[in-house]
């Protein structure tokens, strides 16, 4: 699956106000992910490494110890195994 066409995947309510869409490859997470007004996803992390990147809006993401506030055109990758979170602006993200 070397090339994704977002409209042709779907997206399932992760919790309320949170719309994710994610792509794996064999090491990686690719996430898409719509976050309402002051959103929150908790502090959670899993094997793969994530990557993404703040297309609409901003968040403050935590990646281990450290918190950064993205915006548009921002990057992310969070490590396998380590611990991140985050909290959409008042107008809400897309990443």
């Amino acid at each position: 699956m070397p090339f994704i066409d977002l409209d042709t995947r779907a997206g399932t309510e992760a919790m309320p106000g949170i719309i994710l869409r994610t792509f794996w490859g064999e090491q990686m997470l690719f996430s898409h992910v719509t976050l309402g007004p002051n959103s929150v996803v908790p502090a959670h992390s899993h094997p793969h490494e994530q990557g993404g990147i703040v297309v609409e809006g901003e968040m403050e993401l935590t990646i281990g110890d450290e918190t950064r506030l993205l915006t548009v055109g921002d990057m992310y990758i969070a490590p396998g195994g380590v611990e991140h979170s985050v909290v959409a602006g008042p107008d809400g993200c897309i990443a």
